[in-house]
């Protein structure tokens, strides 16, 4: 609703003018994106940082925290912002089901729904200034 809202016309828009290019976005963002991701941000670093960070909260905060700060080279606010909320819903996931492949395709889920409803502009291009 918010970007019928507040952007109507990139509603879909990825779907529309890019059909092939969007299919294929939906079948290798997981594999190449989504699951590397979670190896890094959810499986290492709860392996590594679970002894600096014993309160599973503060654990999952961190590895979000980590995740949001990886998606700044996207230079927008709204990469880093919505990250910040899906690193704490994945890394909460991640900590719940001990299993990447249940936060990973939560993630592959979220993340191809941002794309197809127009917001994946924000995480595979810059900022233009």
């Amino acid at each position: 609703m918010a970007v019928y809202y507040f952007a109507p016309l990139t509603l879909f828009d990825f779907v529309k003018r890019h059909t092939v290019f969007w299919a294929i976005v939906m079948v290798l963002y997981p594999v190449l994106s989504v699951y590397p991701q979670g190896i890094i941000y959810r499986a290492f670093f709860f392996e590594r940082y679970r002894g600096l960070f014993p309160n599973t909260m503060v654990l999952i905060v961190m590895s979000a925290v980590a995740f949001s700060f990886a998606h700044i080279i996207f230079r927008n606010p709204i990469a880093v912002a919505f990250t910040l909320v899906g690193g704490l819903l994945f890394a909460w996931r991640y900590a719940e089901t001990r299993s990447l492949l249940t936060s990973s395709f939560e993630h592959a889920l979220y993340g191809c729904w941002m794309f197809t409803i127009g917001l994946g502009q924000y995480f595979y291009k810059g900022a233009r200034l």
